[in-house]
């Protein structure tokens, strides 16, 4: 059905988290390192089961510019320490928020499906990677992640000075890749920052529908990689 709109394409573009490298699994045992570490009053999953949510609330809102990425560090901790009634002093808040962002990258499960995947599509296309994550975060994902050798191009908000969905950040992206935009397809997970973003700026793309959200049937989508392949 949609395997015609990508015909003559030169260049995919795929987000990082959530799309290639699984975040939530990822996230959780950095935080449960941290947790153990810091010898804080409560379980790994009492914390996820608030954390989260406001996590992906304040990423949201720092997406469209409502909250800057300190707030961010540091309100995602402080918010989740308020609902389990946990009193502590900022700087053990900062020191959980820094200690979580070094342990991340050492830890790297990746979807299913995601090295075979990027293998399949560099035999055919110039691979690149946007993401809003913070920049030596990111690189050190891709890299302890063995995912290094695959991409072309790496745009993170930091560089570009703006985050998805913004326009500037795909054009700065198309810019780095040397790549117009008509030759280009945008793969993630994020309906707001990948999808309409990209779209916005005349890029096709690909929806990574991984929760099976209920979405127009006219937007082409995945629910695993691997189902990539059927379309590129």
């Amino acid at each position: 059905m949609y395997s015609k709109k990508f015909e003559h394409k030169t260049d995919i573009f795929f987000d990082l988290d959530h799309t290639l490298w699984d975040f939530e699994k990822n996230s959780a045992l950095a935080f449960e390192q941290v947790l153990e570490e810091m010898k804080l009053p409560f379980s790994i999953e009492q914390f996820l089961h608030y954390y989260v949510g406001i996590n992906a609330d304040y990423w949201d809102r720092y997406s469209l510019n409502l909250v800057t990425q300190q707030e961010l560090r540091i309100g995602r901790i402080r918010d989740t320490f308020e609902l389990l009634e946990y009193a502590t002093t900022t700087e053990s808040m900062l020191e959980v928020g820094d200690k979580y962002l070094t342990y991340l990258p050492n830890y790297n499960y990746l979807f299913d499906g995601a090295i075979e995947i990027l293998e399949y599509l560099q035999e055919k296309y110039k691979l690149h990677i946007i993401t809003n994550g913070f920049d030596q975060v990111q690189a050190r994902k891709i890299k302890n992640s063995g995912m290094d050798g695959f991409f072309q191009t790496v745009t993170n908000s930091e560089l570009a000075g703006v985050k998805k969905p913004d326009a500037k950040i795909f054009a700065y992206a198309l810019q780095l890749a040397k790549v117009q935009v008509q030759d280009t397809v945008m793969i993630g997970d994020n309906l707001l920052a990948d999808i309409e973003g990209a779209q916005n700026v005349g890029m096709d793309v690909i929806y990574y529908n991984e929760h099976h959200k209920t979405v127009p049937v006219t937007l082409p989508q995945v629910s695993t990689l691997l189902d990539i392949k059927s379309l590129l």
